[in-house]
């Protein structure tokens, strides 16, 4: 097998194109590094691609365009064209197209992605607001991509070199998070995590920190009973099932006092609770990733930015690290399965 036919093809999803994606994409492989380590297949609009680079003052950014992935040419930037009728950008400002674009692409990058005609999907973000004009239901991509590919759970995975957090609960208001935690779902959660951490990460024996809900972690049931009646026990048969599990931790003073230093992921119970010090310690270095679905799916940590787009001070490294962690995920994976598939024919 050649060189080139070993680079893994990654589906790049627009994004909504009145924020930062378009420019993020430009930023990243105009820089023809990059396409050392993947072929590159963008979801989205080469109208889009070409008004950016106008605005962003950006000649030499060359691609092909290709019906699909199979048509996909190494060593060259390749566009699906997947969003007709785009008749007007909006940079800076939330809009119907702008949503429309955003569903179309992660439509057709996730169809492609079942039938196995690119090996990762990297999402560029999204409007929530716009894209719910076309789907509804849609509350994030992790949530989508759970359903896509039919899998019971997925688990939304913040990752980096230095700390990786997961969170019990996704896209969820405040209010409805105590009731939505019980025992079994914060298992589920951390299996998950070790899952990922030991084939995606390759960490043998990972050691998972399991934070609290409450202030202080409960007091011991003096401000709330979820640590005593939910979390422990769920920390206990983790245990019992061999998961190195361990907490629950108060939020505030674990992170403040380095901790997360001692453990390979950190398990929070929502959102903000993980996201908020990820962030702070990460930058623009951090990676979403979700684990627990078939297909390598990643984007970068952040949203769409309408404040700076088009202006140029996009800081396309996240993205950079999200093709980065894709690929070794890939990678891992794929060793992992033939290392297994090798040891049942040993013992067979």
């Amino acid at each position: 097998m050649s060189k080139n036919q070993q680079k893994l093809k990654i589906g790049f999803t627009i994004g909504d194109v009145n924020g930062i994606g378009p420019e993020l994409i430009l930023k990243a492989f105009v820089d023809s590094r990059l396409k050392e380590f993947c072929v590159p297949i963008l979801y989205g609009s080469s109208r889009v691609i070409n008004i950016y680079r106008k605005v962003l003052d950006i000649p030499k950014f060359h691609y092909v365009v290709v019906s699909s992935p199979k048509q996909a040419q190494y060593n060259k930037f390749n566009i699906i064209e997947c969003v007709p009728d785009l008749e007007r950008i909006e940079i800076g400002k939330p809009s119907a197209n702008g949503g429309k674009a955003a569903y179309l692409s992660l439509k057709r990058a996730v169809e492609d992605a079942q039938h196995q005609e690119i090996d990762a999907i990297v999402t560029l973000p999204v409007d929530k607001a716009t894209f719910q004009k076309n789907d509804p239901e849609f509350s994030g991509h992790t949530e989508l991509l759970g359903k896509a590919f039919n899998v019971k759970q997925n688990l939304m995975f913040m990752v980096s070199e230095d700390i990786k957090v997961g969170t019990v609960t996704n896209h969820l208001p405040l209010s409805e998070v105590a009731g939505a935690l019980t025992k079994e779902r914060i298992i589920e959660k951390v299996e998950l995590m070790h899952n990922s951490l030991s084939k995606d990460f390759n960490i043998q024996r990972p050691m998972i920190a399991v934070l609290g809900l409450n202030p202080h972690a409960g007091d011991d049931g003096l401000i709330g009973p979820e640590e005593q009646d939910i979390i422990s026990p769920a920390i206990m048969e983790l245990g019992n099932k061999g998961i190195r599990a361990y907490g629950p931790y108060p939020a505030d003073g674990f992170f403040a006092s380095a901790n997360y230093k001692r453990f390979d992921g950190v398990m929070s119970m929502y959102h903000d609770q993980g996201l908020i010090p990820f962030k702070l310690l990460t930058g623009y270095r951090g990676v979403n990733f979700t684990a627990g679905i078939p297909v390598v799916r990643t984007c970068p940590d952040h949203g769409v930015a309408y404040d700076i787009a088009g202006k140029g001070t996009a800081d396309p490294e996240s993205l950079r690290q999200s093709i980065y962690t894709a690929v070794d995920v890939f990678r891992n994976r794929r060793m992992n399965a033939e290392l297994e598939a090798n040891a049942l024919k040993t013992e067979s």
